[in-house]
């Protein structure tokens, strides 16, 4: 059973009392509210006439000029332009006009057309009054005091005024059919204002909800798709540096090979110069690879498979035809092998040792160098490292754009990996990056 606070807290859920939203009037209303209140001015001022012309504002010796109910619907159709400009106010004047209009002219007031002015004026309060806590307060002091009005003239006589108490018709006596009549027909007009109002707001309320969510939603596409885009950007930017990085290096270091001893030795001239040329091309294939992508052509059309963990084997050899001896060591507790690492941590972990090697051979004085993979278990999660370490010091003179090491740092954020990058304690350096890797039984 529900007490009265709780009575009074779904009446105020219902009412919206607490809401700070407020129903603002769209774009260009005045011009709108402006024609509506003349065509109601105009079909009311007809249907009034043709009440008049009934003899209906004639009861007895009181007779209604014309131009008085005229200037009666004119006074409430016509301030109906400012409904919902000034809702509350709009509400306050047809109320007054009632209550006004009922006192000289009751026979006026009670017609079909002026009280769907009057409906009008308490609906489009209900509807558009901007603050709630005021639009309840503003209505509901209006109905209170329109049944007490009521009240007063069942009071006093006036109305059941012409009925006679001994005449019966029915199953129910005259003055208490007409007293119940009058009351539930005010209950409805009021109530269906006042509800009738509330409702629309409602609705109002829940079309701006549905409208800046949509915004929202619109904003957040938008925030995503320039997030992809930016994504894409960086992803291309990494792979463009590694792949030059890489093959420019190569090439770079046999060409110089091939320059040092074309007078004394053509043959390993030669097969420096051969090992350009397939640098050189294995560029150029990734290259138009990127380009592809760059161009929006389909997968199949553009790109070949990205080089994995069970591509390091292949890159080493280039490393060691460079003249830079590198040992490979792979660790697997997981017995999935290099195949078994997701592709987009193989490739992560493949330019990170791409871009290591090539730092090694472009930025350092070591005499060799060694790469470990190491596929294991930590905690409840699986990973997959690499480890490229050197055993020599900073070249003078070739410090790069540091756009290496940002491309892999940017790779292990992506993944949400750890990196270690610097010079180790006993000399030498380090590249150490290690991925989690999910999805894997190991």
């Amino acid at each position: 059973m529900i007490d009265a606070n709780g009575w009074r807290m779904r009446l105020r859920r219902l009412l919206a009392v607490d809401d700070t939203w407020e129903r603002m009037p769209p774009p260009g209303y005045l011009r709108r509210d402006a024609l509506l209140a003349v065509v109601i001015w105009a079909v009311c001022a007809l249907g009034l006439e043709l009440v008049r012309s009934c003899g209906a504002l004639d009861q007895g010796s009181v007779h209604v000029p014309w131009w008085h109910a005229q200037v009666a619907v004119a006074s409430a159709a016509l301030p109906l332009v400012l409904r919902r400009r000034y809702p509350l106010s709009t509400a306050v004047y047809l109320s007054a006009h009632m209550f006004t209009t009922g006192v000289l002219a009751p026979f006026v007031m009670i017609q079909f057309p002026m009280q769907v002015l009057y409906f009008f004026g308490l609906f489009g309060g209900m509807a558009w009054g901007r603050s709630r806590s005021a639009a309840v307060t503003t209505l509901g002091f209006i109905v209170v005091f329109m049944f007490g009005w009521l009240t007063w003239q069942f009071a006093v006589g006036a109305g059941v005024e012409g009925l006679n108490a001994k005449a019966r018709h029915g199953i129910f006596p005259p003055v208490l059919a007409n007293v119940t009549y009058s009351i539930l027909v005010n209950i409805f007009y009021f109530g269906a204002a006042v509800l009738g109002g509330q409702l629309t707001w409602r609705n109002a309320r829940q079309r701006a909800e549905l409208a800046e969510q949509a915004r929202a939603l619109a904003d957040q596409s938008e925030q995503l798709r320039e997030h992809a885009v930016t994504a894409e950007r960086l992803r291309i930017a990494r792979e463009l540096h590694d792949v030059v990085a890489h093959h420019v290096a190569v090439m770079g270091i046999q060409a110089g090979a091939a320059r040092k001893v074309l007078a004394r030795d053509p043959q390993a001239a030669a097969g420096a110069l051969q090992q350009v040329e397939q640098s050189s091309r294995e560029a150029v294939g990734e290259m138009r690879s990127l380009l592809g992508t760059l161009r929006g052509r389909g997968e199949s059309e553009s790109r070949g498979p990205e080089p994995g963990l069970g591509d390091l084997p292949r890159l080493l050899d280039d490393v060691r035809a460079t003249g830079l001896p590198v040992s490979y060591a792979a660790h697997d507790d997981l017995g999935i092998g290099a195949d078994g690492v997701p592709p987009a941590v193989a490739l992560s972990l493949y330019r990170t040792v791409q871009e290591a090697l090539a730092n090694v051979r472009r930025h350092s004085t070591a005499g060799v160098a060694s790469v470990v993979l190491r596929l294991g278990a930590a905690g409840k999660g699986h990973y997959a490292e690499v480890e490229v370490l050197d055993d020599g010091r900073p070249r003078t003179g070739t410090a790069g754009s540091g756009l290496g090491l940002l491309g892999m740092r940017e790779r292990v954020t992506l993944h949400g990996g750890e990196v270690e990058v610097g010079p180790r304690a006993l000399g030498g350096y380090r590249v150490r990056v290690r991925l989690p890797i999910k999805g894997v039984q190991g």
